[in-house]
């Protein structure tokens, strides 16, 4: 399986220790070099994210111009690089969290799982013992914002 991620997954579950969990679930990960500039920028310059390095067994490649749809909607440089890479790539999946970067990708045929869908694969496959301490270190920790009804959705969809 291969799986293409934008920076906030993979930033975001570095922060939380967790992203030991990407190649157990996906395989290959890869990252367009967009994504890979933009996540040593934050570590460099936001304190959530001080210290935090790229894993290694990520996958750089360097993504091919986007189709005119991605390009009229307007994303930022490293959700754009994303999709085209995605794209190019025939991936599995494409690993975003952000809402206009998901609506492009789902236009495009693409699926797309954000964080707390990989979180409740990784309980699903026993990779975690529980979600909700995890949801709790990414709101905490990381900064991520979980509605209220999302967080309570994937817990009862965890069994928690």
């Amino acid at each position: 399986m291969i799986v293409v991620a934008d920076t906030s997954v993979i930033l975001n579950l570095c922060r939380v220790q967790h992203e030991h969990l990407l190649p157990p679930l996906f395989g290959r990960v890869l990252i367009p070099h967009e994504i890979a500039t933009e996540f040593v920028r934050l570590a460099g310059v936001d304190v959530r994210f001080a210290g935090l390095q790229l894993p290694a067994w990520i996958e750089q490649m360097t993504a091919p111009p986007p189709p005119a749809v991605v390009i009229q909607a307007n994303l930022d440089t490293g959700e754009t690089a994303a999709i085209s890479l995605c794209l190019v790539n025939r991936a599995d999946a494409l690993l975003m969290d952000e809402t206009l970067g998901r609506a492009v990708a789902g236009q495009l045929g693409l699926k797309v799982v954000g964080i707390l869908g990989i979180v409740l694969a990784a309980r699903r496959q026993g990779l975690i013992g529980a979600v909700k301490p995890v949801q709790d270190r990414l709101e905490r920790d990381a900064g991520f914002w979980i509605p209220p009804s999302l967080r309570q959705r994937v817990l009862a969809l965890a069994g928690e």
